[in-house]
């Protein structure tokens, strides 16, 4: 996958920030890390305040893992936030919320990789290591290429204003979701590019999402909120 951020420097990793709110969770991934990363100095932050209270202190973590759904934000604005704060360190995100689009964001803005939350421990041993190596770590669902006219996770997803959109409106929102650019969802749809990005303008102002990357957001963090209780949301995506 081609990104737009710099290559990764392979360089050992001695020191983690560990940026998520539920304690629970947090505390079964430092174990893990700590079984990988032996005398690694690993702190944790549940919110994203306390992440850059502990780097204004002087921690300068090799590794960030990031959660992109914290009490005081969400979204790929607060992982934008702690990379410029600590430009050095390498990023994992780990979040519920996942699309191709999202993922190809923070790829762009400068993460080394992304796994969804409901990772495996041997799958997040396979990122870090890659990590580590310099390298960037995606599954393969939300790898771009690979999503291109496939239904899979990042198609799954729902929010009471999408009973607002009009049928287009929900057909192009479902192709948003995909990773599609205006120019590809203007040919699947056999519509001008003009006139998706009108429809785009108008469903972005009924999300109250600024842009395609927020709507994404919106949407996927409502699917991850209401997973496994509407059956009938994880269908909107296949009609």
């Amino acid at each position: 996958m081609q990104t737009s951020h710099p290559a990764i420097e392979a360089r050992p990793v001695s020191s983690i920030l560990i940026v998520d709110d539920h304690p629970l969770y947090s505390d079964a991934l430092e174990s893990a890390l700590e079984m990988m990363f032996t005398g690694c100095d690993i702190r944790k932050a549940q919110t994203l305040n306390a992440a850059l209270e502990t780097a204004q202190d002087g921690f300068d973590p090799d590794l960030v893992m990031f959660d992109l759904k914290l009490p005081d934000v969400t979204g790929v604005s607060g992982f934008k936030t702690l990379r410029n704060r600590l430009p050095d360190a390498r990023f994992l995100v780990i979040s519920s919320l996942a699309s191709v689009e999202l993922v190809q964001s923070l790829l762009n803005e400068g993460a080394a990789g992304f796994l969804p939350k409901d990772t495996s421990t041997a799958r997040l041993r396979d990122a870090l290591a890659k990590i580590a190596a310099g390298g960037t770590f995606v599954p393969k669902d939300f790898r771009k290429a690979e999503t291109e006219g496939v239904e899979g996770p990042a198609a799954e997803f729902d929010h009471p204003k999408l009973a607002e959109l009009t049928p287009q409106q929900q057909r192009i929102m479902r192709l948003i979701c995909k990773g599609k650019p205006n120019k590809e969802i203007a040919y699947e749809l056999s519509l001008a590019e003009a006139t998706v990005k009108a429809h785009i303008t108008a469903l972005l102002r009924r999300l109250g999402a600024r842009n395609r990357t927020e709507a994404v957001v919106v949407v996927e963090e409502a699917m991850a909120a209401q997973r496994g209780d509407e059956p009938e949301a994880r269908a909107f995506l296949r009609r």
